[in-house]
């Protein structure tokens, strides 16, 4: 029961269903922002697929969640903050679990209509920082870390590197990143961190019109000389970045880009002299887990998705995949706390807050070590979950180091100023009036 769309127009049905079957009573309905043109094709498509082919997973072998089919509207961006609103706009009248703009941008202009349309965004692992805290943004999630938790980790990595995050002192960190609302939400805490630890930061933006264009950027850096560089990449930017670093020789160890700047096209589009780049990551890789097995089976085998063949368990793809089954284990949740097997989007919404996915419930799902427990509470809405370090070897991605936790002594206080700004320059902003079910 899935169909893809453009603003709601043209659909294709899977599982034998008709389009007119994707409003009915015994279905849920997930509009998937997508983008799978345009420059940040590239990143979009993998994480599509994954997330389009786990729901079509369950939909086929589960008959959906709890019993009840997902119905997937793919309607396409382009990355574009106002195509993405424009989506929202075209499909929130079709009673939606849940929006994943999969743009910094895009969630950005959703996150003041959450609390008014009363449908939960889910921006996971990316967007506003600040939405992790759930009093002030009852209707935002963003697990399994925030952007700032992510940039804890690789200061925290380089610390590790350096023999401690005191030999920072006096040491310089090169930041490029995509000059937009993505590219600039770490910067604070980078800034944090640089005054407290006295590294130097050194930003060099990259504008989304230039993403292919970086060898001034690249120049500035080999003149600069950082002892390390960090990058908050997405689409054709990522490619060209290590391409660029490999060209004036930056050791690649020393390259170091948050988790969406670890596609395997990515890596891959440097040859030989990106091995050695790093990424962080907070799930598997790699294509051995059973519910990846069945995916391969009854969606991409059966010609029921758009994923192909070799591209299932590559780091991207595996993020939509990871999205997705936040998304279903909320599902559950919801339908366990109320009793109902059709829920609604403030279901959702108390299913998300009160989302835990444990060990065992991994291995359950078929997804046994796929990634760290998972849960979410009425006042943190992202986590601080556990992350690694991912190291490109020349042909996958492969481990770096072990587990670890972002710094979150130091990103949790920001967080909380960061939420009471962000209300206070939005007043009137709505106070958080949903009780806090469950265990929350």
């Amino acid at each position: 029961m899935l169909k893809k769309c453009a603003l709601g127009v043209a659909a294709i049905a899977f599982a034998g269903s008709l389009a007119a079957e994707a409003v009915a009573e015994d279905s849920m309905f997930i509009p998937l922002l997508s983008y799978r043109t345009g420059p940040f094709a590239g990143s979009g498509i993998p994480v599509a697929n994954g997330m389009y082919d786990y729901l079509a997973m369950l939909n086929e072998r589960d008959g959906g969640v709890g019993g009840v089919k997902i119905v997937v509207e793919e309607c396409e961006t382009g990355y574009d903050t106002q195509k993405g609103v424009e989506c929202y706009e075209g499909t929130k009248g079709k009673s939606p679990l849940v929006y994943n703009p999969y743009s910094t941008g895009i969630t950005l202009q959703l996150i003041p209509k959450a609390s008014v349309d009363k449908i939960p965004v889910l921006s996971m692992a990316y967007g506003l920082s600040a939405a992790a805290e759930g009093g002030v943004f009852p209707w935002v999630f963003n697990p399994p870390d925030t952007y700032w938790d992510g940039a804890s980790g690789v200061i925290k990595h380089i610390g590790d590197m350096e023999g401690g995050l005191e030999n920072l002192n006096g040491k310089k960190i090169g930041y490029i990143f995509l000059d937009a609302g993505y590219g600039r939400e770490p910067i604070p805490l980078l800034e944090e961190l640089a005054t407290e630890y006295g590294f130097e930061l050194l930003k060099y933006p990259v504008p989304g019109k230039e993403m292919q264009n970086q060898s001034s950027q690249w120049l500035n850096v080999r003149r600069d000389r950082p002892d390390y560089m960090v990058m908050w990449g997405w689409g054709a930017m990522n490619p060209t970045a290590i391409k660029e670093a490999i060209k004036i020789r930056y050791p690649m160890d020393k390259f170091i880009g948050i988790w969406w700047s670890g596609g395997d096209d990515d890596a891959r589009a440097g040859g030989e002299g990106a091995k050695g780049y790093k990424a962080m990551n907070f799930h598997g890789v790699g294509a051995e887990y059973p519910a990846l097995q069945d995916i391969q089976k009854l969606v991409v085998d059966a010609g029921k998705g758009h994923t192909e063949d070799g591209k299932i368990g590559e780091a991207l793809y595996n993020r939509g995949v990871y999205n997705s089954v936040l998304m279903a284990e909320a599902i559950r949740t919801a339908q366990e706390m109320t009793g109902k097997t059709v829920i609604d989007a403030s279901d959702m919404r108390m299913g998300l807050e009160n989302l835990e996915i444990t060990a065992e419930r991994w291995k359950e799902i078929g997804l046994e070590g796929f990634a760290p427990p998972i849960k979410l509470s009425c006042g943190d809405h992202s986590g601080h979950h556990m992350m690694y370090v991912s190291q490109w070897d020349g042909e996958k991605w492969v481990p770096a180091s072990d587990w670890f936790e972002p710094m979150t002594d130091k990103v949790q206080p920001l967080l909380q100023a960061a939420a009471a700004e962000y209300a206070e320059k939005n007043a009137p902003w709505p106070e958080r009036t949903e009780p806090c079910a469950g265990d929350s």
